[in-house]
């Protein structure tokens, strides 16, 4: 493998952007993905916030993305990423099917949604359950839907729901909100928002293959009800992939990586890219933009 080969962790929106841009600089983008190429985006049913596409399913998107990436081509190795080394001018990956060598890495691994545990979670994901209430806010317009969690997001989730659902229970298995009081006063303020506090998710009900109802568990009282729901928002935590770089780059308290709109890292050649990188707006397009200008940055060496 050449020294100008530019190494990107994850295959997803920002490392296949990452990939295109690379290539299109005239070096050769060596992508490591060990899922399939597209990241989390590959599990939506629809989606309708990118540029240009006006819908479109989640895995056509990713295909397109990874398919643009390697008709320029970009390099797919399939396979987890065990060791990264920096070294003086170059960054060594190891990986069960052997090391490889560049002159820079782009790390774009992503995050990933903490989930509750239960039985048809994962089935459900797309089909009523969502951890992006501003990518799938609209398909829910008119019904009704629930919110759990009790931080930030949690609570911006509602809000941004409450202005396109019927209504929104924001569930928190906790007796008060931890979100910043401007955003709980806004939640109290807000007539169709209902909270429902000390409570649990204990079971998540489905008709027809779409999630219908979930089970509700009072961690005071310790009953049991159900809520009939057509959509269910998960907002209790991501962890950032970045394991591998603790101890290489400099991360914040929860674990994403330290950079800029630059996407610079504390490492001169390391670049972090999309949901591992510390910033406010995590969506397709600002993944898109990380990609991009890690891209740059790293041709740019």
């Amino acid at each position: 493998m050449s020294a100008n080969d530019i190494l990107i962790v994850g295959a997803g929106t920002a490392g296949l952007t990452a990939a295109i841009y690379v290539q299109r600089a005239g070096r050769h983008a060596v992508l490591f993905e060990k899922g399939a190429p597209g990241g989390q985006i590959v599990t939506a049913n629809e989606i309708q916030n990118y540029p240009g596409y006006s819908s479109i399913n989640g895995a056509d998107f990713a295909y397109k993305l990874y398919e643009q990436a390697t008709s320029l081509g970009a390099e797919f190795i399939n396979g987890e990423v065990l060791k990264i080394t920096p070294e003086k001018g170059a960054v060594t990956i190891q990986t069960a099917r052997g090391t490889y060598t560049g002159r820079a890495l782009i790390y774009a691994a992503g995050a990933s949604h903490r989930r509750l545990g239960l039985a048809n979670e994962e089935r459900l994901i797309g089909r009523g359950i969502s951890f992006c209430a501003n990518c799938d806010g609209a398909f829910f317009k008119g019904k009704t839907v629930a919110v759990n969690g009790g931080g930030n997001t949690a609570l911006d989730d509602a809000l941004y729901l409450s202005r396109v659902a019927k209504e929104v229970y924001l569930i928190h298995r906790r007796k008060e909100y931890r979100a910043e009081q401007p955003l709980q006063k806004a939640v109290a303020e807000t007539a169709n928002i209902h909270p429902i506090l000390d409570t649990t998710i204990t079971a998540l009900h489905e008709t027809s293959g779409h999630l219908s109802a979930i089970t509700l568990h009072n961690l005071v009282t310790q009953q049991d009800t159900e809520l009939a729901v057509d959509g269910l928002f998960l907002a209790v935590g991501m962890k950032p992939e970045t394991a591998l770089l603790s101890g290489i780059v400099d991360l914040n308290e929860s674990g994403y990586i330290l950079a800029g709109e630059d996407t610079r890292t504390s490492v001169n050649n390391i670049f972090a890219a999309g949901d591992v990188r510390s910033k406010t707006v995590r969506q397709l397009t600002t993944a898109a933009a990380d990609g991009t200008a890690a891209a740059i940055a790293a041709v740019a060496l």
